[in-house]
């Protein structure tokens, strides 16, 4: 089964992920970085391609994009505490919730610090902070 999900898009949590989950079918999170916010790459609505679908989105346009900034620096803050970069902490997490990440990149260092992800281990109370209800879009 295949369909985004990501620190801030869960709500395949409410249904389709435990179904997965009990009949065996394995859970590929397409957008794991959302959308590249969590990459610390998107600052500004300037920073989106020209045919980026964020653009056309209302989940990232007006005041919802500095809501989602928002989000991207909390993640941001306990990544820092962890001592890796937001993008590993995001696919960690997926990582923890028995999720197989698809994280796409045109680098080869961004590939190597994706695959590092898969090292990190989040204790209950760095998934407990993640669990926030704000963290849910």
């Amino acid at each position: 089964m295949q369909t985004e999900y990501s620190l801030w898009s869960r709500d395949v949590e409410d249904g389709i992920l435990p179904e997965c989950k009990e009949i065996g079918i394995d859970f590929v999170a397409y957008s794991p970085l959302g959308k590249d916010f969590f990459t610390g790459q998107i600052q500004h609505f300037d920073n989106l391609a020209e045919d980026d679908y964020c653009r056309c989105s209302l989940r990232f346009q007006g005041e919802n994009f500095y809501k989602n900034l928002d989000l991207v620096k909390r993640i941001e803050e306990i990544a820092n505490q962890k001592g890796v970069k937001s993008s590993q902490l995001a696919l960690a997490w997926l990582l923890a919730q028995d999720a197989v990440p698809i994280a796409g990149t045109k680098r080869v260092n961004y590939l190597e610090e994706n695959i590092e992800a898969a090292d990190i281990e989040l204790t209950k109370e760095e998934l407990a902070q993640t669990e926030l209800w704000h963290l849910r879009q």
